[in-house]
């Protein structure tokens, strides 16, 4: 069993979600990003957007691995940044065109 990290655009929310089901079933233990109840990230104080940021990156440290949902190929900054933090702790990380099939 492998701790994996999913990280990606929100506006990828299904196949994070269906990806995060597949790998659970074959055993992992998936950490996702938490669920925003705001329609977007501008909508949260500076504070509270910092602290998401910080806990998602905890995720990436607690892992085994990242996996990254690249739908299209696309992988914006945030998802840059957590992929560099992931390489700098020697975490594997998966990419979801690579696994969807």
């Amino acid at each position: 069993m492998k701790i994996i990290t999913v990280c990606g655009s929100y506006k990828f929310k299904k196949e994070m979600t269906e990806i995060t089901e597949k790998m659970a079933l074959k055993g992992n233990c998936m950490l996702t990003p938490i669920e925003l109840s705001r329609s977007k990230k501008e909508d949260y104080t500076e504070k509270e957007a910092s602290m998401i940021d910080k806990m998602h990156k905890e995720k990436i440290r607690l892992a085994d691995a990242i996996l990254v949902v690249n739908v299209g190929g696309y992988i914006g900054s945030s998802t840059k940044s957590e992929i560099e933090l992931a390489k700098s702790l020697n975490k594997e990380i998966l990419y979801y065109t690579d696994l969807k099939d």
